[in-house]
């Protein structure tokens, strides 16, 4: 009697080797990510803004645009919202920020800045990491102003509507 032929499906065999399909490999250390004069850059982006900031090692300045803070962003509001990364991740005082803006107003400057500050922060210190990811200070708020739109007033308001 003649064996037959087997036949085989297009399909592949499943690798019986489970542990390689459910281990992921193990991610690489974050390493310190400075330049020659021992700062750590980064790029901060809100709304129409974009902050390029330099953070190093010092007594907590903070300059922006070649001003000091109190001076280019006068609402205390502003100032705080640039100290949330060094309060969260307890370095308030230990830094000088060098940072230069433009675009936007001084509310979405003031969130560049610290989307910047909390980049900078990440690649000096890549152990800050986790408190400021959970703060939600390294991710860039996507909301833009939504555009004008043809035959309307604005961006959805329509022209007043007269009966007579």
């Amino acid at each position: 009697m003649a064996t037959e032929p087997t036949v085989t499906s297009g399909l592949r065999k499943a690798p019986t080797n489970l542990a390689a399909l459910t281990s992921s490999p193990e991610p690489t250390p974050r390493t310190k990510e400075i330049d020659a004069q021992g700062r750590a850059y980064a790029t901060g982006r809100r709304k129409n803004a974009v902050a390029r900031v330099w953070v190093k090692p010092g007594s907590g300045k903070v300059t922006v645009n070649g001003k000091d803070q109190t001076i280019y962003f006068a609402r205390p509001t502003q100032r705080m919202i640039i100290q949330q990364p060094f309060q969260v991740a307890n370095r308030v005082d230990q830094y000088d920020v060098v940072a230069t803006v433009s675009g936007g107003g001084l509310s979405g400057q003031a969130g560049a800045v610290r989307h910047g500050i909390s980049q900078a922060l990440t690649k000096y210190e890549p152990d800050l990491r986790p408190p400021l990811k959970q703060g939600g200070f390294l991710t860039r708020d996507p909301r833009v102003v939504e555009r004008k739109k043809y035959g309307k007033a604005g961006a959805r308001r329509s022209f007043q509507f007269s009966k007579r």
